[in-house]
């Protein structure tokens, strides 16, 4: 749960900025895949959600849907299959259809694990696509800021990246992308390849959420220490903007703000303290960006800390020193 955004927004700070959220790979399968009820609404009406995925049938539910709503933000489905160049590729359907891929289903190496595995991915079909890149799509729709990503494209997350440099290196600084750690496709880029590729380009990785692992065929049992063989997680991905400028994307305090924001939206409650601190005590002569303020009305609400006396803490009798 967040701890600063309430505040944050009660107090009007919310209002000055516009957060633009876009999901490659958007079907909603479970309700933690609808951003718009999973608490980002707050940023509403100043948010923007774009959802692309190559399955029109998907993206007209999710259309449906979020008319018949009737939501107090901007959010479209687009179908689209995004990868690094613009071609015309066979996209591989699976049984399951949030399987289906680029990349053909490693049939041979997923018979060696029990049967759910093999039958997710099992090939039913193969369709010609036509694909676009990231860069086109927001060239096409107008979209010259985007500051949050999310991947979930069954192993094409790095060819997505590549096709999305120029918005990337510009304005992204927040995202988050599924990674497997064993090929489940023939040939997929896997964890390695994208945390290389995305620490080239001034991303630090934050966390890993392993979701995902297999147990053999033929095993009866498996071990409460390593539960099977780790096959997919989610890779959270931030800029450090306290550290320093990044190419193309300085740390201007309007930046910085967003980046506390998101932060605290997924949860790194740390960093998004660290970064309303940071702005506190070097752009607090502004009030725009002096978050003394909501930084004691939030650490306030937390019972371990009121228990541990809110004066003894060091940030709360320093960030009491810019109330005035």
């Amino acid at each position: 749960m967040p701890v600063f955004l309430k505040s944050l927004k009660q107090n009007g700070h919310l209002e000055r900025i516009h957060i633009t959220v876009c999901i490659v790979g958007s079907r909603k399968i479970e309700g933690r895949d609808d951003y718009g009820s999973q608490g980002w609404d707050i940023f509403a009406p100043n948010l923007s959600i774009y959802g692309l995925d190559a399955d029109p049938e998907a993206c007209e539910q999710a259309n449906a849907d979020i008319e018949a709503r009737q939501v107090n933000w901007t959010e479209k489905h687009i179908p689209l299959a995004l990868w690094n160049c613009e071609g015309s590729f066979p996209i591989y359907v699976t049984n399951f259809p949030g399987c289906s891929s680029l990349y053909p289903p490693n049939e041979s190496y997923l018979e060696r694990f029990q049967e759910q595995n093999l039958d997710w991915h099992k090939l039913v079909a193969t369709v010609e696509i036509e694909t676009t890149t990231l860069d086109n799509f927001c060239a096409t729709e107008g979209i010259n800021e985007i500051d949050f990503l999310q991947l979930d494209v069954q192993g094409a997350e790095k060819q997505v990246l590549e096709g999305g440099i120029k918005i990337l290196e510009k304005s992204i600084i927040s995202l988050k992308t599924e990674v497997e750690f064993n090929y489940l496709y023939v040939g997929q880029p896997l964890f390695s390849d994208i945390d290389i590729y995305l620490r080239d380009k001034g991303f630090r990785l934050f966390d890993l959420s392993l979701e995902g692992r297999a147990v053999r065929k033929d095993s009866l049992i498996s071990s409460s220490v390593h539960p099977g063989t780790l096959f997919v997680g989610n890779a959270f991905y931030f800029r450090d903007l306290v550290q320093g400028n990044v190419a193309n994307n300085p740390n201007t305090p309007e930046k910085m703000f967003k980046l506390a924001c998101l932060a605290d939206m997924l949860e790194f409650t740390d960093y998004a303290l660290e970064i309303l601190a940071y702005l506190t005590r070097n752009y607090g002569n502004d009030k725009n960006y002096n978050f003394a303020r909501e930084i004691v009305e939030s650490l306030s609400q937390i019972p371990p800390l009121v228990e541990k006396g809110l004066d003894s803490l060091p940030i709360i009798v320093e960030m009491r020193s810019y109330l005035t």
